[in-house]
């Protein structure tokens, strides 16, 4: 199982470290051999991810690790089986993140994200910002004008620039009982810990943009989705909300 720099025996080594203590040394040496920027991961990060998930439950370190390297197992890694042979350590994992979820911890929307990961929504995985500056681009599917969707403390708005000009309209947010599926599961957890400006966020990104350009209406998130989500197997992770008690499945 090769890392980054194509070592097959240098990941144990430092997985033992980091469980023995904390080593800093060690955590940013994983960080490099098992994930790198983008949408790399090496099948060395996929196999570490048991001994992460024994980590995780007190090891931030960990859980994030664990988190990044989920986040990218749609993309490639030369070893497709690996994730479906992880299928209880990920399930585990999920249930892990819940827990810490319910604790309000610093960490939030890191594990937040990581459990996102787990239930293979791995385009929200990689674009959840934690909605401070969330800017979020696609083009109308009426018009095709380039429109960037901002969530943010700047304001909650579609945004389309026409020559010199920006265009602007008001983001018409989801209400609760409007949301289905992935978008009620993420609003929901959110709510139940008590992160109001991240429930906020999700309503907007679950809710409807009007183009600025050409006043059609359209699904923010379904729009997104449909251009971001990787094909993915539903062999590899089960929904982390069906064993959590998280809320409806995504």
């Amino acid at each position: 199982m090769y890392d980054s720099g194509f070592d097959v025996d240098r990941v144990p080594a430092l997985l033992t470290r980091l469980e023995h203590r904390d080593d800093a040394d060690a955590r940013q040496e994983l960080d490099w051999r098992l994930v790198l920027e983008g949408d790399l991961v090496f099948p060395a990060g996929v196999a570490a991810l048991p001994q992460l998930t024994r980590l995780a439950p007190h090891s931030a370190p960990a859980r994030a690790m664990a988190g990044r390297i989920l986040e990218r197992a749609a993309g490639h890694h030369d070893r497709d089986d690996l994730p479906a042979d992880c299928t209880d350590t990920i399930t585990q994992f999920g249930e892990t993140l819940d827990r810490h979820l319910r604790s309000r911890p610093a960490d939030y929307l890191v594990s937040f994200r990581a459990l996102l990961a787990v239930a293979q929504e791995y385009h929200w995985a990689n674009a959840v910002e934690g909605f401070t500056d969330d800017i979020y681009e696609r083009q109308c599917p009426h018009c095709a004008a380039e429109t960037k969707i901002v969530v943010g403390r700047y304001g909650r708005y579609a945004q389309v620039w026409d020559g010199a000009e920006e265009l602007r309209s008001e983001l018409r947010p989801a209400v609760a009982e409007e949301l289905t599926g992935t978008g009620r599961w993420m609003r929901r957890t959110a709510v139940r810990d008590g992160q109001t400006a991240l429930a906020d966020g999700i309503a907007h990104l679950f809710g409807r943009a009007q183009c600025p350009a050409c006043a059609s209406v359209f699904n923010i998130a379904h729009e997104y989705t449909h251009a971001n989500r990787p094909p993915a197997s539903t062999d590899h992770a089960p929904s982390p909300t069906r064993n959590t008690g998280a809320g409806a499945a995504p």
